[in-house]
Order: structure tokens, then sequence, then C-alpha cells
């Protein structure tokens, strides 16, 4: 039960990881980087940037990409010496898969 956790938390964090890059806004190149300090932004939230909202299925699509990456990676390590880093990484595929299951039975249901 404890190996099936890590793989849960590792697939979890990578996939929530993917969806915040996902939700960045790209940056404004008109901004120098070495711009003057009196140009600077000052006080708290000064440097908080809008972010982007992800429908659900940018979100399916990047947790199912997340999904295939992993399985994709197993099957690369074919070396003996790689079978417990093949077997985490289709371990994590499996966990993301079911939530799009779930995920996809709740949007058919609703």
């Amino acid at each position: 039960m404890r190996a099936r956790d890590k793989a849960a938390v590792s697939a979890l964090r990578g996939t929530l990881s993917a969806l915040d890059n996902a939700e960045a806004v790209p940056v404004d190149g008109s901004v120098p980087h070495a711009a003057a300090l009196e140009a600077s932004p000052v006080g708290a939230g000064a440097t908080e940037a809008a972010r982007r909202e992800l429908g659900e299925r940018e979100v399916v699509e990047i947790v199912r990409a997340e999904a295939a990456e992993r399985l994709e990676a197993a099957a690369h390590l074919t070396a003996p010496a790689h079978a417990d880093r093949a077997e985490r990484l289709r371990a994590e595929a499996a966990v993301l898969l079911r939530f799009l299951d779930g995920a996809e039975g709740t949007a058919e249901g609703a």
C-alpha cells in the first residue's frame, strides 16, 4: 500500500506542476531584464500576474499527456536494472488514468 501511495503522490505532484505551468501567462517582452530600480514594482503583490483559467478539456488533455509521458518513459526502460523505475512509472500513469476515468464519468453524468 505504501508503494502505491508514493506513486500516487509523485504522479499528482508532477501533474499539479504541469497544470500550474499551463496556467502561467506568457511573459511580456516589452520590459527589459535590466530595468532601472525606479521602474521596479513596489508593494505587496506588485509582482503578481493574472493566471490563465484552464477549461475542463485542457485539464483532461494535460493529465492524459502526463500519463502518456510516463508510459512512454516506462516503455524505454527495458534493461532489467530499470525494472523498478519502469514499474513505478506505470503505477503513476495508472493513478492518473483512474482520475481521468472518474472525471469523464462524472462529466457524462452531468
